[in-house]
C-alpha cells in the first residue's frame, strides 16, 4: 500500500475505512450517472429547471465523490471509480434508460437518492465507531449534500 497521512489509526482500521470510502464512492459514482442520464432524456412541464438542478445536482455528486476518493488515498489505499469498478460493485439499482416523462425520473432518481443518503449516513456511523472521526465527518458533509439534493428533486413531483 501506498504512504498514508493518518498515521494515528492503525493499519485495520485504515483498511476497513478505504473498503467503505470505495463502496459509497462506486454508489456515488453511480447515482451521477444516473442524474446525468435523467438531465439527458427528461421532457415535460418544468423541464428546464430540473435539467438545471440535475447539472448542478452531477456537480455536487462529483465533488463528494472525490473527497471520498482522496480519503481513501490519503488513508494509504486506491481510489477506486473506474466504470467497471462501478458496474460490479455497485449497491444502487440500475437506472432505467428508456424513461423520458420528468415525473419518473424524479420518482427514479429520489429512490436512488434516498439508498445512497441511507448508505452514506451508516458509512458515517461505522467510521465514528471504528475511530476515525475524519472520514465519519467526510460522510456527514456528503449526507447533508444528498439529502439536499434530494430534498430539491423531490420537489418536482406532483403532488398526489
Amino acid at each position: 500500500m501506498p504512504t498514508n497521512f493518518a498515521g494515528n489509526l492503525n493499519q485495520d482500521v485504515r483498511t476497513k475505512m478505504i473498503d467503505l470510502l470505495n463502496a459509497r464512492l462506486v454508489d456515488t459514482i453511480a447515482v451521477t450517472l444516473a442524474v446525468k442520464q435523467a438531465h439527458w432524456n427528461l421532457k415535460g412541464q418544468g423541464f428546464i429547471g430540473v435539467h438545471e438542478l440535475l447539472d448542478d445536482v452531477a456537480n455536487r455528486l462529483r465533488d463528494s465523490a472525490d473527497l471520498m476518493a482522496e480519503r481513501a488515498v490519503i488513508l494509504g489505499g486506491f481510489a477506486k471509480g473506474t466504470v467497471e469498478v462501478v458496474s460490479d460493485r455497485a449497491e444502487i439499482d440500475a437506472y432505467p434508460v428508456e424513461i423520458s416523462e420528468l415525473e419518473d425520473h424524479v420518482q427514479a432518481l429520489k429512490e436512488r437518492f434516498m439508498v445512497l443518503g441511507g448508505a452514506v449516513r451508516e458509512a458515517a456511523e461505522t467510521a465514528e465507531d471504528a475511530g476515525d472521526d475524519d472520514t465519519a465527518d467526510l460522510f456527514t458533509e456528503v449526507s447533508r449534500a444528498v439529502d439536499k439534493d434530494a430534498w430539491f428533486i423531490g420537489a418536482n413531483a406532483k403532488a398526489g
